[in-house]
């Protein structure tokens, strides 16, 4: 059994894992502040509501500069949601509860109910574009793939990720799905 009343009280806030980050800090900040929440996105969230999200990530992780900036802008704008950031190479033990087909994929959020309780998780992708990873990784030269996938982050703004992280909380959505199909011309 995890300790995620010792996890969260040790975790990073946004602000902070990008203070400490060495990486890649520039892009973090630059998606954050290009990222626009859809209305229905915010709209969505009970008043009253509150909930954790616990967020396995590096600095250096493509996917994880791709979606956990739009969920801390989510965090910052949605009253009740809390957003804090653990790093994986330091959480092995956490990281080994959330393997993707046995592989340390980032980023996993971790959503947790008021008291800490888990009520699921996500990650490391949204799940059409895990999909298109794992039929196209050995198809696909890594030096073309992951511009495919950067370019389907940028096509879909961030609605998957903000949908199901959402479902993942326990909130529900109006939006209908929407999800970006993926070509192998990205």
């Amino acid at each position: 059994m995890l300790d995620f009343r010792g996890l969260w009280d040790r975790a990073l806030t946004y602000p902070a894992f990008l203070a400490a980050s060495t990486k890649h800090k520039g892009l973090w900040e630059g998606i954050y502040a290009i990222a626009r929440l859809p209305g229905w996105a915010t709209a969505a969230w009970p008043a009253g509501l509150e909930r954790r999200l616990l967020v396995i990530a590096e600095d250096w992780c493509g996917d994880a500069s791709s979606t956990v900036p739009l969920l801390a802008k989510l965090a910052d704008h949605v009253p009740g949601l809390e957003l804090r950031i653990i790093r994986r190479d330091e959480n092995p033990e956490v990281m080994d509860r959330y393997l993707t087909n046995g592989s340390r994929s980032i980023p996993i959020v971790i959503a947790l109910d008021e008291t800490l309780r888990e009520l699921g998780h996500w990650g490391p992708r949204p799940r059409i574009l895990q999909a298109w990873v794992m039929a196209n990784r050995l198809l696909v030269p890594k030096t073309e793939l992951y511009p495919q996938v950067r370019q389907w982050y940028a096509r879909d703004r961030g609605e998957s990720t903000l949908r199901e992280v959402l479902q993942a909380t326990g909130v529900e959505t109006t939006e209908p799905t929407a999800e970006k199909e993926m070509t192998r011309e990205g």
